[in-house]
């Protein structure tokens, strides 16, 4: 046993546990990003064996796939689609509904989290003009938008992170996805629906949403390229970042739109995330420290390679220390034909069970504070547990039927 490397890796998950180190003004990011700092420094590892340790595929990936979502942001079509939404002459059960279709549609091909904040500001504007309560709407943008997410292997992170380490199949993912997605928006929208309060007597003052405004030709452009880049995914054997990149190249080289203002919307913190968690792992995968632990924990009968006790970690793992570095901590494990499934559907699933289980949950309970809103741990909760309940026996059924 190395000291030293079992000692940056207690400090990085617990940091991922926490979200921070006390005293310290550290994030996520800061906390994998100092542990691979200190590893270096320690000569744990060489700067070439780090570099190499990044995963370049999926950090290619996720770079070309968020400069897409940043083309639809940019060309203001998530607040048109959401102000369109609020403007249906429908009940709030119907409203609630295609809120979540297109939340969990979008999420499926976009960034979930880049869906949640363009969304939510607009959101609570709608619901403000409809004289509803915008907590209900805004649980159900979370979570619809974390099933969505869990339907293909671009959907988020994690999937991407397990679609590029696995060579998962993008259309044989979909067949192991599909059916507990779709039940799994229906179950948001039937636990949802049941909260639903009374309307409010009259329209709140909200002040008009700061959002880009609607673009037509930008958002047909962005549209054009990703219909290229699912058929891509789909029906030819090019490598997924190549065809993210290529993608985002072509949005890039724009007479009119800025690439300084597409590239602000990357998430370079994901990024750095990623790069000092993949090295952190794979220190401790070099010195034999993981197949240790996975070795004591066989003589107390739990084989984390098994399907049944892998879904299960995974989905206690992400709500202890988040999805993306639960999944890279047991990617190493993920023997089993259908472990990228499991992990995938787990992972992400498991999101919605509380408000730090994922980051799309933040963010649409920051957007809202931000607009005045309050979303309580409480009343997340309410919601949050059933409807995570729900899916992980839906998928896990599923899979098992499956396989």
């Amino acid at each position: 046993m190395d000291t030293i490397v079992i000692l940056v890796f207690i400090f990085v998950y617990a940091g991922m546990m926490l979200g921070r180190i006390p005293c310290l003004a550290l994030d996520r990011t800061g906390i994998a990003l100092l542990g691979a700092i200190i590893l270096l420094a320690a000569g744990k590892i060489q700067p070439g064996d780090a570099w190499m340790s990044i995963d370049a595929s999926t950090i290619a990936l996720l770079l070309g796939l968020m400069v897409l979502s940043a083309q639809f942001r940019l060309g203001g079509f998530y607040a048109r689609l959401t102000r369109r939404l609020g403007e249906m002459d429908v009940s709030p059960k119907a409203f609630l509904a295609y809120l979540i279709v297109c939340s969990g549609a979008l999420s499926a091909v976009l960034a979930n989290d880049i869906v949640c904040l363009a969304m939510t500001p607009v959101l609570i504007q709608a619901c403000a003009r409809r004289r509803l309560d915008p907590v209900p709407f805004l649980l159900a943008l979370a979570c619809s938008a974390n099933i969505g997410s869990a339907a293909t292997l671009i959907g988020n992170p994690q999937n991407m992170l397990i679609g590029q380490t696995l060579s998962l199949s993008f259309a044989g993912y979909l067949v192991d996805s599909g059916i507990p997605v779709v039940l799994g928006l229906f179950a948001v929208w039937t636990v949802v629906g049941r909260r639903l309060g009374r309307q409010r007597g009259e329209e709140s003052a909200t002040d008009d949403v700061d959002v880009p405004s609607y673009d037509a030709w930008q958002t047909s452009k962005g549209f054009f390229v990703l219909g290229g880049l699912i058929l891509s995914f789909l029906f030819t054997p090019f490598p997924r970042e190549i065809i993210a990149l290529a993608a985002a190249g072509l949005l890039l080289s724009s007479r009119r739109m800025s690439s300084r203002k597409i590239l602000g919307l990357v998430d370079w913190q994901l990024l750095v995330l990623f790069s000092g968690l993949f090295i952190v792992n794979s220190v401790l995968v070099s010195t034999g420290c993981l197949d240790a632990a996975m070795n004591a924990l066989r003589l107390i009968g739990v084989d984390i390679g098994h399907p049944g006790w892998l879904f299960g970690i995974s989905a206690l793992l992400s709500n202890l220390v988040s999805n993306v570095p639960a999944t890279m901590l047991l990617l190493p494990t993920a023997t089993h034909p259908i472990s990228g499934a499991i992990l995938a559907l787990s992972s992400t699933l498991a999101g919605n069970l509380i408000i730090v289980g994922s980051i799309a949950n933040i963010i649409v309970v920051e957007q809202a504070r931000l607009c005045n809103v309050s979303v309580s741990w409480k009343e997340h909760a309410k919601v949050g547990i059933p409807v995570t309940l729900i899916t992980l026996v839906l998928s896990a059924a599923w899979l098992w039927l499956r396989h």
